[in-house]
């Protein structure tokens, strides 16, 4: 078969045409391309903007919680201090009390948990190889 190299203005024009469909074809594909991914940009933006307005609820419940929780534990170790320190003054009192009622005795149970206190020492030194 021979192939003619004369190009004839019917066969010009076909060839534009196609190329201009072509060309048509390509824009639109394009577009529809670009309106796809226009559209899946604003359902994600959507679902962000639904996503964070169901998160700050809930962060501000648990910052509210965890407040809560850190002053009922300041609460608590305030009451804690206090009790420890009415305990305090309390031995403190009794044990003045019964040093100025009974001061030989005082002295006397002194010397010996001072002695106990030294073995228990002595006793660990050697123990250990001090």
């Amino acid at each position: 078969m021979i192939f003619s190299t004369t190009k004839t203005p019917d066969s010009t024009n076909t060839v534009r045409n196609a190329a201009d469909d072509m060309a048509n074809t390509a824009t639109r594909a394009v577009d529809s391309t670009r309106n796809f991914a226009n559209s899946a940009l604003d359902q994600a933006d959507s679902k962000l903007r639904e996503f964070s307005s169901n998160i700050d609820p809930t962060v501000n419940m648990l910052a509210s919680k965890a407040q809560k929780l850190a002053q009922q534990s300041f609460d608590m170790a305030s009451e804690a201090k206090e009790r420890a320190q009415h305990s305090l003054r309390r031995a403190t009192s009794a044990t003045t009390h019964y040093v100025s009622e009974q001061p030989m005795k005082s002295v006397l149970i002194a010397a010996a948990v001072g002695a106990g206190v030294a073995l228990l020492i002595s006793a660990t030194r050697n123990r250990d190889g001090y």
